[in-house]
């Protein structure tokens, strides 16, 4: 689905050391090179490499898409799932937002891939929706302060410039 191999997408993740990260990256070049005949098909991929966790992230996203219900996604695990959703549809996230983008090696890049610009930037890396749990305090504010916020006629405003 992305090139570039695993050293380019897989880091170290909440803390892993040298050798943690090199058996890391084999494993993934391992099953890439294994199914490398399909990596052209982004379910085919999701079914052969991801685990069922991720598959009920991308079916959710889904639902929630079919529902007109916006997500908001933590974390690069949360947005590698939805990665084949973006590949089978150009606008297939469009009800998305990057809570934050990671400290994880690869996060910051994937969200470019897919046009998601991050709300928030704080080299997070603790996983449990830590990211997703600031980020959604900055879109209720945001969202507080739009539905409180008066129009110009409200305040008094004129549309005209002296």
């Amino acid at each position: 689905l992305l090139g570039g191999g695993a050293a380019r997408w897989a880091g170290r993740g909440t803390g892993v050391d040298d050798d943690g990260l090199a058996r890391k990256r084999a494993a993934i070049e391992a099953a890439l090179n294994f199914h490398r005949g399909i990596l052209g098909d982004p379910l085919a991929v999701a079914a052969a490499l991801g685990g069922r966790e991720l598959a009920a992230i991308a079916g959710a996203v889904l639902a929630a898409r079919q529902h007109k219900v916006p997500v908001l996604l933590d974390g690069f695990v949360a947005t590698s799932a939805v990665l084949p959703l973006a590949r089978l549809d150009a606008r297939g996230l469009d009800h998305c937002r990057a809570g934050h983008v990671s400290a994880e090696s690869g996060h910051r890049e994937l969200l470019r891939e897919l046009r998601l610009d991050p709300l928030l930037d704080l080299n997070m890396r603790l996983g449990e929706a830590s990211g997703a749990g600031v980020a959604i305090l900055l879109a209720r504010a945001a969202l507080a302060c739009h539905a409180g916020m008066a129009t110009f006629t409200e305040a008094g405003v004129s549309s005209t410039h002296d």
